[in-house]
């Protein structure tokens, strides 16, 4: 199945190269250019978004190498990158999408009010989530690690967290391990908010993604380390409206034609691969 929607996805990528050759690419605006938007079926929410022109993206703010606001005010990361080659399928040059902040207890809320037509952010595939939205993905496969201070050698994996306080987010699933392994979670709203507690003392480690982690390490170089290996597995979905299954199967041949023709892996080494090593990413799972 997967092979075969990788060849349908790169099929209609060449139409659409033929077509953009024949009539002329449309400027992004940035030295880019995106192809004319591809014809969907009426009705659908591709065709819906294709037609206004715009997508809005629930991503993080806060969250070196995945999702962080520059200078300009503009995020960007690999999850960014993942949303802007979503758009570029739907003929939406990466100026016209929308970005909205998304933290870990909004994101269902979000798309379930559509307030957001996808979140890419950090956002790990499970049955709780599953109940309210669907997933389309994944498209990267985490595991939940430590961050402690950099001079700090008694905490070396999960075990040594029992009974200490650790910091992470409300609503994350790195926060309910915490709690299941029997350690005391310390919850915020963003990951960047457990890093003066770290500091301080009120928190022995703050404990999440090891993508999110290294990003905060490599953003405060010096201060903290990332030790022990991941203790979980948490593949990063793409959320959207619950039972939109064309929506989710357009995903999942936008991900895997990006798979095939390099542009997933260009995406990667200019963003978390700066600091962490390119993985093959996973399967996508049938959307149901």
């Amino acid at each position: 199945m997967k092979k075969k929607l990788s060849i349908i996805a790169l099929a209609a990528a060449s139409v659409l190269a033929l077509a953009a050759c024949a009539s002329g690419d449309t400027d992004a605006g940035d030295g880019e250019s995106v192809a004319p938007a591809p014809e969907f079926a009426a009705g659908s929410t591709m065709a819906e978004l294709a037609e206004a022109g715009t997508i809005t993206v629930g991503t993080k703010f806060d969250q070196p190498l995945f999702g962080l606001v520059n200078l300009d005010g503009d995020p960007e990361g690999f999850d960014v990158e993942i949303a802007k080659i979503i758009a570029g399928g739907l003929g939406i040059a990466p100026e016209n999408i929308e970005w909205k902040e998304a933290v870990s207890a909004n994101r269902e809320p979000f798309i379930q009010n559509g307030e957001v037509d996808i979140v890419v952010a950090t956002y790990t595939i499970n049955d709780k989530r599953k109940e309210v939205i669907s997933f389309a993905g994944p498209y990267y496969m985490a595991g939940q690690s430590i961050l402690v201070l950099a001079d700090n050698d008694t905490i070396t994996s999960e075990e040594d967290l029992v009974g200490e306080k650790v910091c992470s987010v409300t609503g994350s699933t790195p926060a309910a391990k915490l709690a299941e392994i029997g350690a005391v979670p310390v919850l915020t709203d963003t990951y960047t908010n457990c890093l003066e507690p770290l500091r301080s003392g009120d928190v022995v480690a703050v404990s999440t993604d090891n993508v999110i982690l290294a990003g905060l390490a490599a953003q405060n170089e010096g201060e903290f380390k990332v030790v022990g290996k991941p203790f979980t597995e948490e593949p990063y979905g793409i959320g959207l409206q619950k039972d939109d299954t064309e929506f989710c199967t357009f995903i999942n041949d936008t991900l895997e034609a990006a798979y095939e023709d390099g542009s997933y892996e260009e995406a990667w080494n200019s963003t978390a691969g700066t600091v962490l090593p390119y993985v093959d990413p996973p399967a996508v799972e049938p959307c149901a």
